[in-house]
């Protein structure tokens, strides 16, 4: 069920490589998307209740109880323990101060002609998140993008979580969702909390951006959407990579792979890397140990059976790297003596996990970055969540008439080879009105 693969650059493993592959828009998912959101672009909130109906089960939810009242909300954070009250606050105090330090600042030059160009950035006015709750209810995804959309400034936070066949939404969840910042929130999950976000129904107005993780279904449904509204990124199932040099612990790196695998979806990937054989061979039976020991160990086995973890043994450390890389993975961890050293030489990762003492977990429920990040491959072209994906850029130029008459020759030169003769005259009448003769 789980193997041991001698991999290489010059030799890679045919299963190795295999392992890599994931389709981030699996063939069924994408006709289900297809048909949903049609059907809501043509029905709007009928189609949504009957696609909660067929999808989550729930056929006595009609529009008018898709979101969620405030008395609901605050009656939902009564009943949260202190203990988790605390753990929630902690963990979004947190994820604000770093969102918060990474947003980029607005900033300018001087042109030559004494005028000044540059940057500044403004917030969205609505956006929408999606936080999943089908296997489990992912309180802290609440906290790991709202927060975020707060940080940014932006006014309005939608936010859509599945109900089930109830209705009922983890009140733990919903109280991260008030704490974090959350405007409305709509007992709706999947497909359908997808498109009636992108294109707005009576019952939810349409937003400007869905940010957030999903299953292969919700993922197909936002690539579908991207043009009605922006997206954040490909988010799918949960992945890990661990590279180790053999100075970790076993057990730590098998509880670190387990970690991404308990998720439930059953498309889950972890991948282990190290030089030595023989650490390999500790490892794959701590995982199979502590498998045995887990609540989840049915959603586990389901992922080994499926081939979801694997054990790779590199020549050394820095072809591992390479491996790891190629992979691209959503998390990565570098279990190696001297571990901040290898940090220049990530090329493919959602986030890096530095040193023994931080496990993935830590960045799931409560270091500061957001835990929503790329998954599939995808890492090697996005990046991970920030606050800034709730803020457009604007540039600006303000010119002197010096600038402008220092830079009329080469405005004339492109209009010319390009045709453009009205550019050219726009910059060239303020100079000579003539020109418009």
């Amino acid at each position: 069920m789980i193997s041991i693969e001698e991999w290489s650059v010059a030799a890679p493993s045919k299963k190795v490589e295999r392992f890599l592959e994931r389709e981030a828009f699996p063939a069924v998912a994408e006709a289900a998307a297809s048909a949903v959101l049609a059907d809501i672009r043509k029905r709007g909130d009928k189609a949504v209740a009957a696609a909660v109906a067929k999808y989550e089960g729930n056929r006595n939810l009609k529009p008018s109880g898709f979101r969620i009242p405030d008395a609901e909300l605050a009656k939902a954070a009564e009943s949260v323990p202190a203990p988790l009250r605390r753990a929630v606050r902690d963990a979004y105090s947190r994820v604000l101060r770093f969102a918060k330090a990474g947003l980029r600042k607005d900033w300018k030059i001087s042109t030559p002609g004494g005028g000044e160009e540059g940057e500044f950035f403004t917030p969205m006015e609505r956006v929408g998140v999606y936080v999943p709750g089908g296997t489990a209810p992912l309180a802290s995804t609440s906290v790991m993008t709202v927060t975020l959309a707060r940080a940014a400034g932006v006014r309005d936070i939608v936010v859509c979580t599945p109900g089930g066949k109830t209705g009922e939404v983890n009140p733990v969840l919903l109280y991260a969702l008030s704490v974090a910042g959350a405007t409305s929130v709509y007992r709706v999950g999947g497909i359908q909390a997808i498109g009636m976000m992108a294109f707005g129904t009576a019952s939810c107005p349409k937003v400007l951006k869905i940010a957030g993780p999903g299953n292969a279904f919700v993922t197909a449904a936002k690539r579908q959407v991207y043009g009605h509204v922006a997206i954040d990124q490909v988010a799918g199932p949960s992945e890990i990579a661990v590279l180790s040099d053999g100075s970790a612990d076993p057990a730590w790196v098998a509880a670190d792979l387990l970690s991404q695998a308990e998720h439930g979806s059953g498309l889950e990937k972890s991948l282990f890397v190290t030089q030595s054989r023989g650490f390999a061979e500790k490892v794959k039976a701590e995982i199979l140990r502590q498998t045995r020991t887990l609540s989840r160990r049915a959603l586990v086995e389901r992922v080994i059976r499926a081939g979801g973890i694997l054990l790779a043994v590199a020549p050394d450390i820095g072809e591992g790297m390479e491996l790891v890389n190629r992979f691209a993975p959503e998390h990565f961890e570098i279990m190696c003596r001297n571990a901040k050293r290898l940090l220049g030489k990530v090329r493919s990762a959602g986030a890096v996990f530095v040193g023994p003492w931080t496990p993935e977990s830590a960045g799931d429920f409560v270091a500061g970055p957001s835990h929503v990040l790329p998954t599939g491959g995808a890492a090697k072209m996005f990046s991970g969540l920030t606050a800034d994906d709730f803020r457009c850029r604007h540039s600006f130029v303000s010119y002197t008439e010096k600038d402008l008459r220092g830079t009329a020759d080469t405005i004339a030169a492109f209009a010319k080879v390009e045709g453009l003769d009205g550019h050219g005259r726009a910059a060239a009448i303020r100079f000579d009105r003539s020109v418009a003769d």
